[in-house]
This record gives C-alpha cells, sequence and structure tokens, in this order.
C-alpha cells in the first residue's frame, strides 16, 4: 500500500464561493500510478469546507441559498465579540459541512458519479486563497 500526499491552491472569489476540484483531483490519482485506493481531500482553515455536488449553476445557487437559511447573514453571532472580524456565520457553515470527504477510485479513475463534482466551500468573508490537501491511499 502506498501513500501520495499533494495539495491544490484554490483562490475563492467572494463569500460562499463554490469551487469545482473534480479535475485537479483525478489527475493527482491518474499521475500518482496508483490504481485502487482512496482519495481524501481536506481543506485548511475553519471556514471552509469540501464536499460533492452535482456542479450546474441552479444547483449552486440553491446551495447557497440552503446555507444562508441554516446559519444566516443578518444576525449577530458571538464569535464576532472575540476577533471582530463579522465572520461567525463562515465558521458555522463550514462546521455544518465538514472540512474533508474521501472519494474511492479505481482502475485509476475516481468512482464518482455521473452528475457528482467535488467541490471546495469558502465561506469566509473576504477572498481567499485555500490549501486543499489531497492524500491518496492504494496501490
Amino acid at each position: 500500500m502506498a501513500v501520495v500526499t499533494k495539495s491544490i491552491s484554490v483562490s475563492s472569489k467572494s463569500e460562499t464561493d463554490i469551487i469545482d476540484i473534480t479535475r485537479e483531483v483525478q489527475e493527482m490519482v491518474s499521475e500518482s500510478g496508483l490504481k485502487a485506493g482512496v482519495a481524501s481531500v481536506f481543506v485548511s482553515g475553519s471556514t471552509a469546507s469540501v464536499s460533492t455536488i452535482e456542479f450546474e449553476p441552479n444547483l449552486v445557487q440553491d446551495m447557497k441559498d440552503a446555507l444562508e437559511r441554516l446559519a444566516p447573514s443578518g444576525i449577530k453571532y458571538k464569535h464576532t465579540e472575540t476577533w471582530g472580524d463579522d465572520n461567525g456565520k463562515s465558521h458555522v457553515r463550514a462546521t455544518l459541512m465538514g472540512p474533508s470527504t474521501t472519494v474511492p477510485f479505481k482502475g485509476g479513475k475516481l468512482l464518482l458519479g455521473t452528475w457528482q463534482q467535488i467541490v471546495v466551500l469558502d465561506f469566509d468573508v473576504p477572498a481567499r486563497k485555500r490549501e486543499v490537501v489531497v492524500t491518496l491511499v492504494g496501490d
């Protein structure tokens, strides 16, 4: 069994930006020489998440709308009292979504559904640069 760890740099444009990284993760699997195993995809930071979604504009907007209902922008978050950075909702959204996902691969290909893509969700208020760590474990 081999372990390969690499990273992807992702730049967000705005609050609750959802970025498709499927191609980059697939390239890592292809270049690793591993044929079967799992890819763990993890984003560093407490205001971003990794998940899967059908990456199409209307569903991306639906996801943003759902997150707004779960952790709304227009309410007070106690976190602001700690740092004064007004991103409590960003932390809550990231905690609800989680920082990682795991995708199996076989024959050097990610075993994603037809309409399933791997995405980074950046919830922070300013545009940010994120490091996404991809760990491949397999043979």
